[in-house]
């Protein structure tokens, strides 16, 4: 049969996205939840006896929105609704089911069930373990689709694991995989934003949504209207906006002057590579972020990661590594430097350090009119992007940064290095002219 539906093009990449987990939304107003229901359908259409999985935190939750949109669209002709059990059956064997997981204890009733797709309706509303666990539901002996498709808004009980699983993967609409603690790629992830401004059905037939969103608090509007991940309650630096920050690579040019600055520790090496244009303008376009590794191994694992040729003008590295051990009398900074690294100390005070990065991360407009920073990253620097806005406030000194979780300050601490060592913009090359005065030059034409 053929549907005549009117779609967004954000909801049409979601009902054609192949890949393995699939996340939609950001913003409310998107059609999360309708385009969810309609690609369940459109699966079970095209795939005669294909099971599916529609999940929410509590039932009364599925009933006025996930079952309720069903109920709107479904074509009767081909489609059954068993109310008690809650499941759509169609003629040509396909079952769309609605359950329900409110935590782990919920998990058991689906411990023999078998899906070719799950999808999570609100997937901030759910912790990590239960999203693990139901991918192992997700098997069957066809060639069908084998997917978790999820939609959600930021916020609520798992807006840092679903962020670092999706948003912090790198760009928007791009595929990414997922490792295990083994570095094995266990599956695919692709993040497709939506936003109300998109949704024109919504703004046709409720003009007066957004300003009702615009109600809300400076936070929760950033997060509902404007679908951003990265803002709330108690956050260092709120200067920082994804789409100024984080870029896409581009090949630096070679005369930019290239730093490293590095924050060291047998419990993580955290090292960046920084390139300054002629304005001061500084690129975050490489990152090492490994933990357990001696100096002998960090200091190899630098080199690895630089290419032959690339030249870097300064190591910068906090004044600590400098302390010498009893045993030994050496220091870190000897380690590396027996292995070829000459570290430059940094003094490294952490509240001027920190209020200086948040004065490289503030926003401003070029000089075409676009937003920049005078600070941006590449987006396959990962940890940089993932840690960096979720630095807290010290609740004993606010103008400092929380200390815990300690594993999200190595990679912003490294940052916070590279601008107290004070780097320097490139030199632009001396036109001819300039290096000979006294020549004269005549132009010709007409």
């Amino acid at each position: 049969m053929e549907l005549h539906l009117e779609i967004t093009q954000k909801q049409r990449l979601f009902i054609e996205a192949t890949t393995e987990e699939v996340l939609f939304g950001g913003a409310a107003g998107g059609g999360k939840s309708y385009v969810q229901v309609l690609d369940a359908l459109i699966k079970a259409l095209q795939y005669p006896g294909i099971k599916q999985l529609l999940l929410r935190n509590t039932f009364p939750e599925l009933k006025r929105s996930l079952i309720l949109t069903s109920l709107e669209i479904f074509p009767r002709e081909v489609a059954r609704y068993n109310q008690s059990n809650h499941i759509w059956e169609f003629s040509n064997g396909s079952r769309i089911e609605f359950g329900y997981v409110n935590s782990m204890a919920d998990v058991g009733q689906y411990q023999s069930a078998e899906y070719d797709i799950i999808r999570f309706d609100e997937l901030t509303h759910f912790i990590k373990d239960v999203y693990i666990y139901m991918l192992s539901r997700i098997r069957g002996a066809n060639s069908y689709p084998k997917q978790v498709k999820s939609s959600t808004n930021p916020g609520n009980v798992g807006h840092m694991w679903v962020k670092e699983r999706f948003i912090d993967a790198g760009m928007p609409c791009t595929e990414y995989p997922v490792k295990n603690e083994d570095g094995a790629i266990t599956s695919h992830v692709i993040f497709i934003p939506s936003f109300v401004q998109e949704n024109k059905f919504l703004m046709k037939d409720d003009p007066g949504y957004i300003k009702r969103l615009q109600n809300l608090s400076k936070d929760n509007r950033k997060a509902l209207l404007d679908g951003d991940w990265d803002i709330w309650e108690g956050q260092y630096f709120t200067e920082w906006d994804r789409n100024i920050h984080v870029i896409e690579p581009f090949v630096i040019p070679d005369d930019w002057r290239r730093y490293v600055a590095l924050d060291y520790g047998l419990d993580m090496l955290a090292c960046y590579w920084v390139a300054m244009d002629y304005q001061g303008r500084a690129y975050v376009y490489r990152e090492v972020y490994e933990p357990n590794l001696i100096i002998p191994e960090a200091a190899d694992r630098i080199f690895s990661m630089t290419p032959e040729g690339e030249e870097i003008y300064s190591y910068f590295a906090p004044k600590d590594l400098w302390n010498r051990r009893q045993d030994t009398g050496e220091s870190v900074a000897d380690g590396f430097e027996n292995k070829g690294i000459s570290l430059e100390k940094v003094s490294n005070p952490r509240v001027a350090g920190w209020l200086k990065l948040k004065e490289w991360l503030k926003p401003f407009s070029d000089e075409f009119g676009y937003k920049c920073a005078r600070l941006r990253i590449f987006a396959t620097c990962r940890n940089l992007i993932r840690t960096l806005p979720a630095l807290t406030h010290d609740q004993k000194h606010v103008n400092d940064v929380a200390t815990e979780p300690h594993e999200l300050t190595h990679a912003p601490d490294a940052i916070r290095y590279f601008i107290d060592g004070q780097p320097m913009p490139a030199e632009r090359q001396p036109h001819y002219e300039d290096e000979a005065p006294g020549v004269e030059f005549w132009e010709f034409g007409g």
